[in-house]
């Protein structure tokens, strides 16, 4: 069994309240929501008790805090790849499935879904996927999302570049679904 989650970002927090993730900051920074601040930075955390008292001092129901389940979007153009995925990581339960077909797509799912991994096809209809990787990893709200990149045609400098923009790792299309599986549960440390 997965341990549940224990401490949150803003963005997280903001997900599961269903409030703009301005919102938290404010009352973060205003002492209504308690929390800390990573020494060094100026990332925000707040522990799961903070939050679960927050969301019952506001009336936020409780149901959002934690399915358990690992938010993974998965952004390719062809059908058949998404469905065989959405079909597989549904059907294994641990994950909560969105998906995306185009890069601009991608940026506006990821800003509202907050997904945890990000499965991205390398070629995309009008973006590749080095061009998403680091508009992901400059965007602080979204530190913690992992990427895996998935693509037939790419080369070992161009899998070193996808790496360097940010990419945990990478899966050669055709692939074994298991085999991607796998993958997952090491990118997101999930045993």
């Amino acid at each position: 069994m997965e341990k549940m989650k224990e401490l949150f970002t803003t963005g997280e927090a903001a997900d599961i309240c269903n409030v703009s993730q301005q919102t938290i900051i404010r009352c973060f920074d205003s002492g209504r929501l308690q929390g800390f601040r990573v020494p060094g930075s100026r990332f925000r955390r707040i522990p799961r008790e903070s939050l679960i008292k927050f969301m019952k001092e506001n009336n936020i129901p409780l149901k959002n805090l934690d399915t358990g389940k690992k938010k993974i979007l998965i952004v390719d153009d062809d059908e058949e790849i998404i469905e065989l995925m959405v079909d597989v990581l549904s059907r294994d339960g641990r994950f909560e499935i969105n998906t995306a077909s185009s890069g601009y797509d991608a940026g506006l799912i990821t800003q509202q879904f907050h997904p945890d991994l990000i499965i991205l096809d390398y070629m995309l209809p009008d973006v590749n996927g080095n061009i998403v990787c680091q508009t992901i990893r400059r965007n602080d709200e979204f530190e913690e999302t992992r990427i895996i990149i998935v693509s037939g045609v790419v080369n070992q400098d161009e899998i070193q570049g996808l790496l360097d923009a940010g990419a945990e790792d990478f899966i050669k299309k055709p692939f074994n679904i298991s085999q991607l599986v796998d993958k997952i549960v090491t990118v997101l440390e999930m045993q």
